[in-house]
């Protein structure tokens, strides 16, 4: 019978991450076709220890579970899988800087996992024997390839916390369903074919919203923010692509999601646990928390390098185990979980996106072979990892700055309330972020938008320079403008995505990806990269290549500071940002609350993620012999940084306000954030005079070393290090300005610019500097310098009036005297002489270029 067969896959499922579950109870109410199960408790242990991440799980229960099987139509009919509730609540590992489960494993987790292995294989070798001769193998492999590819997931109300200090970050998604789809992404029962070997999914989320509050010593909230998200619905398109009917997994897999319109919302005391869990972020992925003991990376794939983890191409035996029916009576087998290949965080995600749609052919394991033989093993070292596309498309998104005051209410009893008031504005429209990965040694990243602005809505510090009241238009609002309109530049953004439809997998043939480092950058040049979005566009390409030929498990040996293995991998990190023609003004509105955000920003009291470690290592470890000097001469793996500003206006107003005093010493540390609030009317300035700055080009490049540390504690216990080895011990950093010239100019109230009068004409510099990295490693070579800095500049010419100078005066005075400015400070008179007299002009001239 089928549910013979089918019933122990959906059992071993259930049964593995719930507990309390009597499997007998649950058979009956499978092979009747519906079950429910109410108030279940999951495995935290199974979930933490398959995840792999760097979170433990606090709590976590399902309200209501409900499977539906329809027997009489399973080859045409999706089981249907209905979550009712589920809640998560997750913290950051307790020391996870020495927890070793967040990544790897000990030689105690693998003498206890081997012995795990050897206890459940020969079960599995006496229970392969099929329980029903009436149906054949590939009778089977064909039932449990539709069944599996066909099910459809739904969960409603899904909330998922995470709690660290006083930061409680919760998401809430109404409705999320996961179902096949066909070609054109129509919900339809589809199969792979050998003249299809394509498999699609979809999955909508609806009304996502997304809340960040802070608790207070007892653990609970006072006030509750604003929510970052408030329901948001997008949608994910799943594209997996076999090379036959026989393949274990994927060879291309892409996952794409895209969002119409995003709006956030982000208050003053929300930015900086905002900020906190960005840096998170970014902690975890350079393996800046999360590594291991000392010792315990030796044969580890979790990284403290530039890139992410493995996609395993191996597939547990569990998922093997679910085609065969006889090997499920004992159900206790499937609360393990067989890890030959250890992975990092992050690659969780991407070595169990195969394992939903995968299958195998099963013939060996059905006829009662040992898995584990020498054949199967090779197998599974043959298999390639796949090509892995991530990407997210927001065609519009917002992003909200909000100031908090305490409101009581009218009852002297009555809780205060939090009100918040919009003071800055970020606009953006059609944005990319790409990510595309082959095992560990390719990783791109790609982001790109096409336009942006930023505003100033209603007032900042008591001054109520935009409120509706001041008639104000949106262009004077609007003081940052990058890129072009996508009314004007189309769904450029959208280039070969899945929503796309020109893109190869919606006309029927397969996609072509570059996965080496020098087609890559022929390719995705700044040009091509301006073109396709026209605001900003990033590239991030990391790539590695076993010069060895040991293959990559010993990718972690120069990180790990094993000097006996250096120079067996070539890794190199470049990071390309180009940011298109921009508009920034710089008046008394913008500056403040740019100001002010920076302010909000930093005031919290969360420790840093890491620290500089301590210098624990002694010279004579590692101390080079000739070989391996040489061998580290060839290569040294680099991170390179390269920024460039394309046609650059920078306008910077006499201030209308000056309230920076109550805002400077916050930032410089000097003293603690006060809500000053102005109590003076705001009175705009016309005209208002300006000094405009336009840039032609500028290009910023920066080099460091990937593992500097490791690096320096070789080098610098070398008796005589060659230049080159020097050379890399040093941060390199060169600026380089094209185009550069001032002039003054004036705003009208019709919010029309006069024809600027130059003050610096058009000229060209250059700035070099190198700074030594720990230079207390090396503090018995007094000979190596610490800096260097080369500056050129081959010439410049500053021309100004009198009238000009005091014009110029009155511009700085407004920004460094307090207060507001009176309109007496600039009279019409002068204004005239500026702007309409050419008068005499004096000059200076500096020539030949400065060194130092």
């Amino acid at each position: 019978m089928l549910e013979s067969y089918v019933t122990p896959i959906l059992m071993s499922y259930v049964n593995r991450y719930i507990k309390n579950l009597k499997p007998s109870d649950l058979q009956l109410s499978l092979w009747g076709g519906d079950v429910v199960l109410s108030k279940l408790e999951l495995k935290l242990d199974v979930l933490e220890q398959e995840l792999k991440l760097p979170f433990t799980f606090l709590s976590g229960h399902i309200h209501e579970l409900r499977i539906h099987v329809p027997w009489t139509k399973l080859g045409s009919e999706p089981v249907v899988i209905t979550i009712n509730t589920m809640e998560c609540i997750l913290k950051l590992k307790d020391g996870i800087q020495d927890d070793h489960e967040s990544c790897g494993s000990n030689s105690t987790n693998r003498s206890t996992t081997e012995n795990t292995k050897s206890s459940v294989k020969p079960r599995r070798i006496q229970q392969a024997a099929p329980t029903d001769p009436d149906l054949p193998p590939g009778y089977v492999q064909s039932l449990i390839r539709r069944v599996v590819n066909n099910v459809n997931i739904v969960i409603n109300n899904l909330i998922l916390k995470y709690v660290e200090d006083d930061i409680v970050l919760s998401v809430n998604i109404t409705s999320a369903e996961c179902y096949t789809v066909g070609e054109l992404w129509d919900r339809a029962f589809m199969d792979i074919s050998a003249t299809d070997l394509v498999l699609r999914k979809v999955i909508n989320f609806s009304d996502c919203t997304v809340c960040l509050d802070k608790r207070n010593a007892s653990g609970k909230i006072e006030f509750y923010q604003d929510p970052l998200l408030y329901k948001c619905s997008f949608r994910t398109r799943l594209h997996f692509t076999y090379d036959n009917l026989n393949s274990k997994m994927p060879s291309v897999i892409k996952i794409h999601t895209l969002v119409e319109s995003l709006k956030l919302s982000i208050t003053d005391q929300q930015l900086p646990m905002f900020i906190r869990i960005m840096q998170l972020g970014i902690a975890l992925y350079y393996g800046e928390i999360g590594n291991f003991k000392d010792g315990e990376t030796e044969e580890s794939t979790c990284h403290n390098k530039d890139m992410l983890g493995n996609i395993t191409g191996a597939e547990d035996e569990t998922r093997v185990d679910m085609q065969y029916p006889a090997q499920y009576k004992g159900q206790e087998l499937y609360s393990q979980q067989e890890d030959e290949q250890p992975q990092g965080w992050v690659s969780w995600a991407w070595s169990f996106v195969p394992a939903i749609v995968s299958y195998d052919d099963g013939e060996e394991d059905y006829l009662g072979n040992d898995p584990t033989s020498t054949t199967h093993q090779q197998k599974a070292q043959t298999l390639k990892d796949p090509v892995v596309s991530i990407g997210f498309y927001c065609t519009k998104a917002t992003v909200t700055f909000k100031l908090t005051e305490m409101q009581a209410e009218s009852s002297y009893y009555s809780p205060q309330k939090v009100k918040s008031k919009e003071v800055l504005c970020w606009e953006q429209e059609g944005t990319t972020v790409e990510a595309l990965m082959m095992g560990e040694p390719f990783f791109d990243c790609q982001i790109g938008f096409v336009g942006c602005r930023a505003m100033c809505l209603k007032g900042i510090m008591g001054v109520k320079d935009f409120e509706e009241s001041m008639n104000r238009s949106e262009t004077e609002a609007c003081f940052f403008i990058c890129g072009e309109n996508l009314n004007m530049k189309g769904l450029t953004y959208l280039t070969n995505s899945l929503f796309d439809y020109r893109s190869p997998e919606n006309n029927g043939t397969r996609a072509e990806f570059i996965l080496d480092a020098a087609n890559h950058k022929e390719t995705y040049t700044e040009i091509a990269g301006m073109h396709r979005f026209g605001a900003f566009y990033m590239d991030y390409l990391y790539t590695m290549e076993n010069t060895s030929g040991k293959g990559s498990a010993n990718q972690q040996e120069f990180s790990s500071g094993k000097s006996e293995d250096l120079g067996t991998l070539q890794e190199k990190s470049t990071k390309s940002l180009v940011i298109g023609p921009l508009d920034f003004r710089l008046d008394s509105s913008a500056v403040h609350r740019i100001l002010k955000m920076i302010v909000c920003a930093l005031e919290h009291e969360y420790e840093p993620y890491s620290r500089l470690k301590p210098d624990i290592k002694g010279e004579s470890e590692t101390m080079l012999n000739p070989e391996e000097a040489a061998s580290l001469e060839e290569y040294i793996p680099t991170r390179h940084t390269s920024i460039t500003l394309l046609k650059c206006t920078f306008t910077i107003f006499m201030a209308e306000f000056n309230l920076l005093d109550h805002l400077l010493p916050v930032i410089m540390g000097e003293k603690n954030s006060s809500n000053f609030m102005n109590t003076t009317n705001f009175q705009s300035l016309r005209p208002l005079p300006s000094i405009q700055i336009l840039v032609d080009k500028i290009n910023l490049e920066h080099s460091v070393p990937m593992y500097a540390e490791h690096l320096v504690h070789v080098v610098s216990s070398l008796t005589q290090p060659s230049d080159n080895l020097l050379h890399y011990c040093y941060a390199h950093c060169y600026l380089k300005i094209f185009g550069f010239q001032a002039g003054l100019t004036s705003l009208d109230c019709r919010g029309s610019y006069c024809i600027p009068v130059p003050i610096i004409p058009s000229f060209s510099t250059a700035l070099y500097g190198k700074l030594l990295k720990l230079s207390t490693c090396w503090t018995k070579r007094s000979q190596i310098a610490i800096t260097e800095g080369i500056f050129e500049l081959p010439n410049l010419t500053v021309q100004a009036t009198r009238a000009q100078t005091l014009l110029l005066q009155a511009i700085y005075q407004s920004w460094s005297h307090i207060g507001n400015v009176s309109s007496s400070a600039v009279n019409e008179a002068l204004m005239n002489e500026v702007f309409q007299t050419i008068g005499r002009t004096s000059s200076i001239m500096l020539n030949d270029s400065d060194e130092s």
